[in-house]
């Protein structure tokens, strides 16, 4: 498929004499071989699959931090780091759909050079500890029931990770429908999807679907025409760049609370209790909001799957709905005892 041998897509429906006019049918597209000449010469006839160490990344990072130690056992660090990294590949294996392991296009690996999914662009951690200086003096008795009492909280704001808008046909007719992107809107209500119709010239025997008649197949039309994000069908052209839809980022508290019994002058008995996301602030992030591995279903990741690859669909009935995909990072509580000696 090239710049002159590829199915358009309108938003709006077209004059049937506009579609006789096309050149291209869907039929006359797939025909085109898809095996390089020089494979094909030496008999390889089907899709062959390779890895390559071909990828390249550029990582560009700024770190500050700051701490603040004030009297009575009060004391503040903040941390900020603003970052960007682009490649043109990431997972190399099947990890997640969010940004497919392969090109959409294997020939032209710089099409796909685009943010990185390992991308966060800015992330702040403001954390305090405060050691209650309160009944700290006294018997035993005074200081182990009413003191030794500590907090610590920590916020913590992280930007999206971006990801790949996908058509979910081979669009390019590559064989391989990985990677195959969609049709960008500029002109779309940010963040929306849809999906398309297939049109056909007026040979179209009576009778016979227009998506089922490759022969007659010359164009799309868009479902919605103000959406931002279009399917690009079999043998049009996508035109959307590699991971340009924004997920949710992490907007989270999380607190300990302590407490400290001393049994002699050198050992001591701690018991805390953890929050994470104190606040039961809904947060559908892919993954986690305090961890750095990724949440498992069964024995697969759950950024592979049905929910994932239908969030990433502009057709999908829950395109960049992550509410219906990831989870909440609900509330959660921990206890910890501990014996220091």
């Amino acid at each position: 498929m090239d710049a002159t041998h590829f199915l358009p897509t309108f938003l709006t429906a077209p004059t049937q004499a506009t579609l006789d006019a096309l050149p291209n049918t869907l039929a006359s597209i797939s025909a085109r071989p898809r095996i390089l000449p020089n494979f094909a010469a030496n008999d390889f006839t089907t899709n062959i699959v390779q890895f390559s160490p071909d990828g390249s990344s550029i990582y560009h990072g700024l770190a500050l931090q700051g701490s603040r130690r004030f009297s009575h056992g009060l004391q503040f660090t903040a941390a900020y780091t603003w970052s960007h990294t682009i490649d043109d590949s990431t997972a190399d294996f099947f990890s997640t759909v969010l940004t497919p392991r392969r090109p959409q296009d294997f020939q032209n690996l710089s099409a796909d050079r685009s943010t990185s999914a390992l991308d966060r662009r800015h992330r702040l951690t403001i954390a305090a500890y405060y050691d209650l200086p309160y009944f700290k003096s006294g018997n035993w008795l005074r200081r182990n029931l009413l003191g030794n009492w500590l907090l610590a909280p920590i916020y913590t704001f992280q930007a999206p990770e971006y990801a790949d808008v996908q058509s979910g046909t081979d669009s390019n007719l590559n064989g391989d429908a990985a990677g195959d992107r969609a049709i960008l809107n500029a002109a779309g209500v940010p963040g929306t999807g849809s999906g398309v119709t297939a049109l056909c010239n007026s040979s179209l025997p009576a009778g016979t679907a227009c998506s089922a008649s490759p022969a007659h197949l010359v164009a799309y039309v868009a479902n919605h025409p103000n959406a931002q994000y279009i399917t690009a069908g079999q043998g049009a052209m996508a035109t959307s760049g590699r991971n340009t839809l924004r997920t949710r980022p992490i907007n989270n508290i999380d607190l300990t609370a302590g407490k400290r019994f001393s049994i002699t002058e050198g050992m001591r008995f701690e018991f805390q209790a953890q929050f994470s996301n104190i606040l039961n602030h809904p947060q559908f992030a892919p993954g986690y909001v305090n961890r750095v591995d990724y949440p498992l279903v069964g024995s697969n990741s759950a950024f592979v799957g049905a929910g994932p690859t239908n969030y990433l669909r502009p057709s999908s009935s829950v395109f960049n709905q992550p509410q219906s995909v990831f989870s909440s990072n609900s509330r959660q509580i921990q206890l910890v005892m501990k014996l220091v000696f």
